[in-house]
């Protein structure tokens, strides 16, 4: 009889356990080349903005009139603007505002957006009614409208603008957060926490939030894009970063003006924006596809 055992105990031994969800979304993740590139220029430019104080050639505020509107060449090598500053190093610089910005704006989005879809989804009646007649009001409006709006009332600069563009994000977290709270809270799992007494904050977060981490985590991925857009375009307009901090978006507006004789002021920067906002993109459609749960036997 021992020697029947044996087999079956290999056997059993040799099966691997069931894998987590997330596992699966980060092997499937893994095998996607075009979101991990996409990913890695996210990093690059992060590891360059946080580098910046180490890196950059020149102080990103130092003015040098003699060599103004220099083109890209071995001394400045992506050029010099209107007042003769270093272009590399305003460029390096102004991505941690601009990225922070972008990041804090997107935070701030979330954690409300989240919190109202919660709330909305969970307790319905009245309450849904309420949270979702505000969230179509914000959605009445285009987001940079909105974002314009909430900067002319707090004022121009990047912290109001971090609360602008989060304000303006509100309305897709609380949509897509109380679609699947919706359909969450009539689970088997809810019920039985509802019966052993659990209360309905313990439920909210415990059996109800993690539910909705994957969805909001894609949201918020691809939600750095719009945000980052946002931010600049008023920094651009001249309600967020002020001269003469570097900012990507301040740096489009101040060489504008010289695209013709100096294209490489604005053509930097545009192309830095450019090139983060496709890999933001690029990753969120990847981390999508990874975590989607119709893919995962794929």
């Amino acid at each position: 009889m021992t020697g029947d055992r044996k087999p079956a105990a290999i056997v059993r031994g040799a099966l691997p356990g069931p894998r987590s969800p997330w596992a699966v979304a980060l092997a499937r993740l893994g095998r996607s080349r075009v979101a991990l590139a996409g990913l890695a220029v996210l990093l690059v430019m992060g590891l360059l903005a946080l580098l910046a104080p180490w890196i950059a050639p020149y102080d990103p505020l130092a003015i040098d009139l003699p060599n103004q509107l220099q083109p890209p060449g071995p001394d400045h090598w992506l050029g010099t603007d209107l007042l003769g500053r270093d272009i590399l190093s305003r460029l390096l610089y102004g991505g941690r505002a601009t990225l922070v910005t972008a990041l804090a704006a997107v935070v701030i989005s979330a954690v409300l957006g989240v919190s109202l879809g919660l709330v909305s989804g969970f307790y319905g009646g009245l309450v849904d009614s309420c949270i979702m007649r505000l969230v179509d009001m914000l959605l009445a409006f285009p987001r940079i409208l909105l974002a314009l709006t909430v900067v002319a009332l707090l004022g121009v600069g990047l912290g109001n603008v971090m609360v602008a563009v989060g304000i303006a994000g509100i309305s897709g977290y609380a949509r897509v957060v109380r679609g699947v709270v919706l359909s969450t809270r009539e689970q088997v799992y809810v019920e039985a926490a509802r019966l052993v007494g659990c209360k309905n904050g313990r439920i909210l977060l415990r059996h109800v939030l993690p539910n909705v981490l994957a969805p909001v985590i894609v949201l918020a991925t691809v939600d750095i894009a719009h945000a980052l857009l946002s931010a600049s375009s008023l920094s651009f307009l001249g309600l967020g970063a002020q001269p003469p901090t570097p900012e990507w978006g301040l740096m489009l507006n101040e060489g504008r003006a010289y695209l013709r004789v100096a294209p490489w002021v604005t053509t930097v920067p545009g192309l830095t924006i450019m090139l983060t906002v496709l890999s933001v993109n690029v990753f969120g459609d990847g981390l999508r596809d990874a975590l989607d749960p119709r893919l995962r036997l794929g």
